[in-house]
């Protein structure tokens, strides 16, 4: 079984914040597919899709980002599920606002998230889309940062960068990742050349 992972914070005060951008895409994925209903599920929120005939999880982890891989581990456990087989999603701040960008193995780059995972899993290796939510102004708090919404001028390219990382999960279920990262790294935010 494959399955999308997107990275963010449960509650209301949470959810248009920079650090849910891994939220927005499995939404989107949800909308597009007709994804069954969420339940709480492995300390996560987990919706089913079947998309060209397999059967596709989505989970937005409930256990507040730093314990990310938590979730992780248990549906890992539960449903025997291979970690090769999952795509996590996640904010970046090393990455613009409207960029993507893939990858399958790594450090966590300060993302404790990522940090939790790699301390659950036991591994570095895992395929990655990254958000870009550009880095706060010099002197900022980071925290305070990714814990707040996004920017009203920033909407449309984070609306944008949504779709276009749903566009690359979408290939990699039906090519090899590195296929997937050929095709979507560097591409975003080229004027006129998204959707070609």
């Amino acid at each position: 079984m494959r399955w999308i992972v997107g990275l963010g914070n449960p509650g209301k005060e949470y959810e248009t914040t920079r650090h849910n951008a891994g939220f927005f895409v499995v939404d989107e994925l949800a909308r597009r597919w007709g994804a069954g209903p969420y339940q709480n599920k492995c300390k996560a929120l987990a919706a089913e899709a079947r998309v060209g005939g397999e059967k596709v999880a989505l989970l937005k982890p409930m256990t507040y980002m730093n314990l990310s891989g938590e979730s992780v581990r248990a549906f890992m456990d539960y449903y025997k599920a291979s970690l090769e087989d999952a795509i996590i999603v996640y904010d970046d701040l090393d990455t613009e606002v409207g960029r993507i960008r893939l990858r399958y193995q790594g450090s966590a780059g300060g993302h404790n998230g990522i940090k939790s995972i790699i301390q659950h899993t036991g591994t570095q290796t895992f395929n990655r889309v990254r958000m870009g939510i550009s880095r706060p102004k010099p002197g900022a708090a980071v925290v305070d940062y990714v814990l707040a919404p996004f920017a009203k001028a920033e909407w449309p390219e984070v609306k944008r960068m949504v779709d276009e990382a749903a566009d690359a999960i979408e290939f990699a279920l039906s090519h090899t990742f590195e296929q997937t990262m050929a095709k979507f790294n560097g591409r975003s935010g080229e004027s006129g050349s998204h959707g070609t």
